[in-house]
């Protein structure tokens, strides 16, 4: 193609794979480099740094332009921020006719070389011309030979790509027409491609998964898509084994190769050896379930083989390729394509409703869109007539409804394997999560609904093998996991004398699971295992009394954890269900409202986490009397509470009393006592004194690290409130030692989006910005503004505390205007969340008068500077430093206004100090 080699980045859409394939080949039988995902990039790479390594060695990018190229939601971040920045390098070649209105307004003036419309020569020459901009050579190039070893290695058993639409349909052709409605799967229809194109012989491949998931779909979609890339494509019904041997002979018959009196049998062993020597076709085996019937009757040939399964067991046999629900972005796609108006929120509730499964989402849109029933409908009837709803609603290309499908699996299972239907009649009443299979077998000689020797070792692998092969079940190897849908049919079909009984086991199983401790990290892979199945709506967890205990440590390890939400939901579901069944006395009630009061504060409800907290500490006074473990707890919990609303004098009385019991009643070094220390280091903290809180919190370290170890959370909860103080003593350097020891523990043993990670990251961005590397502190705290977002929520009191930070970085960096629009954001709605009065609030104002100055706007900053002071002066004293900064800050304004008087009567006696870092105090 040119007199010297190039080294070539290919950009494409994956719908036009095959385009991709072709122009790579081309370009690199011409002795170019070529780089294109699919033969260089393996699973699992990192996709931007692989991305940036290819655009530094590629002399341009070639994009291949199509409307599916720039549709919204294919574009990465990466790959578009990559073709704009190489857009002086970029050779683009237009698939289909596009006009300038069709591209985005950066790419729209680039000329571009047209490939569609063309046979394969005019095609050659057009990439010929745009790759060597405009030069011709002078003789023509041979046309590249489907030689084997001339081929890249992936594509070693097909030759060379054809050019896309350059041959129409194979010339034997049997595959039932398009579903034109068919969305989404471009990963799992790039990874089947892969797979058929990297084997080097014919090995066939398995699609397979539950009974719904669009198995046959995909594989006839890509049968469509890459029809154009073989000769002969044969679609084969599976269902029936014996069936296959009549299809194979009538495509013998098809190419001529039948004999008419050799049977249907014999006629299909002359069309595999036929196939043994042919190259380019693709035979799909839909619906096939016994690999040992199937085994037989598979062509060795070059060509492909595909088959879709519910069973995944084709070791031996095929490759296998599981094919699971709709991603929920593949969902929400699929539904507002198929219903006109429905909105983000509507489609999200219906997806997760339909557990993502692609026949009951194509069952609820043909009912919703054909009139007659809203989705919001829809989604009360799932709950309440489920399988009476999941038999409404056509889905072209499926062969039954859900419930049908369902209903049919377990029909054929009753007779021959009844412990498996047994087994999916109890786990149906658990979460659609995984199930541990360790959970059944300790607990197998409880179960009196599961039939056979409750001590056979093998038991469970016989009751799940089935529910696998039949396309019930998800197995691995130490779990198992049942579709949401599949659960909601079968307890629908639960015999009602055996109700009660399935209940009974069911409860057994989770009541004898022992996670370990909630409040250890190292336990809770454990708890997050369980804690699904013990919220699962149909078991109905808080009205049985031996769930209790698992509840409440559920809810504890939720907490820690940092799931306040769902920590919430839990404890106030519990809580309003015993108060009426126990009364509010009881200690499984009180210990339910105190974790809600905990769950509540740490969402930023303070004054409702008090009240809850109040009436706890009360109603166990008088229950347990004042020294009681749990009455201490809930003083410990009250002061937090006091602390949190800025009552730091009470918060304080209490937290003396609290830890003078703790002491006396468990000792020095009970992790609760040093729980209280922390708590009142917290509040001296706030009070201003600094070197006590210093003192208190490097011994309350020192023993936590002894008594729970380095790593616990409430030893990194000191040690980060040991930063805290020492940054506000100045001590800058050890303070930014410990906290970011301190952050890198915490993204260890909490993760990356824990709550009290967060914390650690926002005061490193503080320190960081005490210490004048602004630029740093602008990417920590805009990465964890970004994830408390998403954590927290937007109006979460940390999440505006880190929106203040960013202001303040802003305005250091000299961004004034962009600081200001982020304050008066933040300002408007911590007056709505905390109030007028707050600190954070105050905090908040005074920062975005300080900004209005900088842009000498001084009237509008001296009259809010003015009511800060006002309100800090009646919540806090006149002697408060932030009292003091105001006042400084006011005069200063003053000045700038031309009244030096006023501003020297405010300075008298007040003295400029630095605000200390906020500290969260522990429960």
């Amino acid at each position: 193609m040119t007199d010297h080699a190039q080294q070539f980045f290919i950009s494409y859409a994956g719908t036009d794979r095959a385009w991709a394939e072709w122009v790579g080949w081309q370009l690199e039988q011409a002795g170019h480099q070529v780089i294109l995902d699919i033969w260089d990039w393996r699973t699992g790479d990192n996709l931007v740094q692989r991305m940036d390594e290819a655009l530094q060695r590629a002399d341009a990018v070639i994009a291949l332009f199509s409307a599916a190229y720039f549709e919204d939601e294919r574009w990465t971040t990466e790959e578009w921020t990559a073709t704009v920045a190489h857009r002086d390098r970029l050779i683009p070649l237009a698939l289909e006719p596009l006009t300038t209105s069709d591209l985005p307004r950066v790419l729209a003036a680039k000329l571009r070389k047209n490939l569609h419309g063309m046979d394969e020569a005019a095609a050659l020459a057009a990439l010929r011309e745009a790759v060597n901009r405009g030069s011709r050579p002078t003789t023509p190039p041979p046309f590249p030979g489907p030689t084997p070893a001339a081929a890249p290695a992936p594509m070693a058993n097909q030759g060379k790509p054809r050019l896309p639409g350059s041959t129409g349909q194979p010339q034997v052709w049997r595959v039932r027409r398009r579903n034109p409605d068919f969305a989404g799967r471009e990963t799992e229809i790039t990874r089947l491609r892969e797979s058929l194109l990297t084997e080097s012989k014919a090995v066939p491949q398995a699609v397979h998964g539950m009974g719904g998931v669009g198995k046959t779909q995909l594989a006839l979609e890509y049968a469509h898509r890459f029809s154009d890339q073989y000769d002969l494509v044969w679609w084969i019904d599976a269902e029936q084994p014996d069936e296959i041997p009549v299809r194979y002979a009538e495509l013998a018959d098809h190419l001529g190769i039948a004999k008419p009196d050799a049977g249907a049998e014999a006629n299909a062993r002359a069309l595999l050896s036929h196939l043994d020597g042919r190259e380019r076709w693709l035979l799909i085996l839909d619906n096939a379930e016994d690999p040992a019937q199937i085994e037989p009757w598979l062509a060795q040939g070059p060509g492909h083989t595909l088959i879709t399964s519910r069973n995944p067991n084709w070791a031996g046999t095929a490759r296998t390729t599981p094919l699971n629900v709709f991603t929920r972005a593949d969902s929400l796609t699929y539904l507002q394509s198929q219903v006109h108006g429905m909105n983000d929120e509507q489609a999200d509730t219906l997806a997760a409703d339909l557990g993502d499964l692609p026949l009951a989402l194509a069952q609820a849109a043909g009912v919703i869109a054909n009139g007659g029933m809203s989705s919001d409908l829809y989604h009360q009837l799932l709950a309440t007539n489920t399988t009476r709803i999941l038999e409404k609603g056509g889905a072209p290309g499926y062969p039954a409804p859900v419930a049908a499908t369902v209903t049919i699996a377990v029909n054929r299972l009753t007779e021959d394997h009844p412990n498996t239907v047994a087994l999916l009649h109890l786990v149906a009443l658990l979460g659609p999560e995984p199930i541990r299979n360790g959970w059944l077998e300790t607990v197998r000689p409880r179960l009196a609904t599961m039939p056979g020797d409750p001590d056979d070792p093998m038991w469970l692998h016989e009751a799940l093998s089935p529910l696998s092969r039949y396309g019930l079940a998800r197995t691995e190897s130490e779990s198992f996991q049942i579709h949401r849908l599949t659960q909601a049919v079968v307890r629908d079909q639960t015999p009602r004398d055996q109700a009660a009984a399935i209940r009974n086991d069911a409860i057994a199983l989770l009541a004898a699971v022992n996670p370990g401790d909630p409040q250890n990290p190292d336990f809770w892979p454990g708890w997050a295992a369980l804690t699904p199945h013990l919220t699962a709506p149909h078991l109905t967890a808080t009205k049985q009394p031996e769930l209790r205990p698992k509840l409440l440590s559920a809810a504890h390890y939720l907490i820690r954890s940092g799931q306040t939400r769902t920590a919430r939901d839990l404890t106030a579901a519990a809580y309003t269900a015993w108060s009426t069944d126990l009364g509010l006395d009881h200690p499984d009630t009180l210990t339910a409202a105190q974790f809600l009061g905990h769950a509540t504060a740490y969402l930023g409800g303070h004054a409702e986490s008090r009240r809850i907290i109040e009436d706890t500490l009360t109603r166990r006074r008088r229950v347990l009397g004042d020294d009681h473990p749990d009455t201490l707890q809930s003083a410990n919990d009250l002061a937090s509470a006091l602390h949190n609303v800025r009552e730091h004098a009470e918060s304080r009385r209490m937290d003396e009393d609290t830890l003078a019991r703790r002491r006396r009643v468990l000792g020095d070094d009970h992790p609760d006592t040093l729980e209280s220390a922390h708590n009142l280091a917290a509040t001296l903290h706030s009070l201003g004194e600094h070197a006590e809180t210093r003192r208190m919190d490097e011994d309350t370290l020192a023993r936590q690290r002894r008594v729970l170890g380095d790593d616990h959370p409430d030893t990194l909860g000191s040690a980060h409130s040991l930063a805290i103080t020492l940054h506000s003593l100045g001590e800058h350097a050890e303070s930014r030692r410990i906290i970011e020891d301190t952050l890198t523990r915490r993204r260890r043993v909490l993760g990356d989006d824990h709550p009290d990670t967060l914390q650690s990251a926002h005061s490193l961005a503080f320190n960081l910005h005490s210490l004048g590397e602004h630029a740093e502190t602008r990417r920590i705290i805009e990465d964890t503004l970004t994830r408390q977002r998403r954590v927290l929520g937007d109006d979460h009191p940390d999440t505006l505390q880190s929106a203040h930070s960013l202001a303040i970085s802003l305005h250091s960096l000299g961004e004034r205007d962009e600081s200001r629009g982020v304050l008066e954001d933040t300002l408007a709605r911590q007056r709505r969340v905390l109030g007028d009065d707050h600190p954070d609030t105050l905090g908040s104002a005074h920062s975005l008068a300080v900004t209005l100055h900088s842009l000498r706007q001084y009237d509008a900053a001296a009259q809010l500077l003015e009511d800060v002071r006002n309100r800090r002066r009646r919540t806090l004293g006149d002697d408060h430093t932030d009292t003091a900064s105001a006042t400084l800050d006011l005069a200063k304004t003053l000045i700038s206004l031309g009244r030096p008087f006023e501003a020297q009567r405010l300075l008298a006696s007040k003295k400029k100090k630095k605000k200390p870092a906020s500290r969260r105090k522990r429960r």
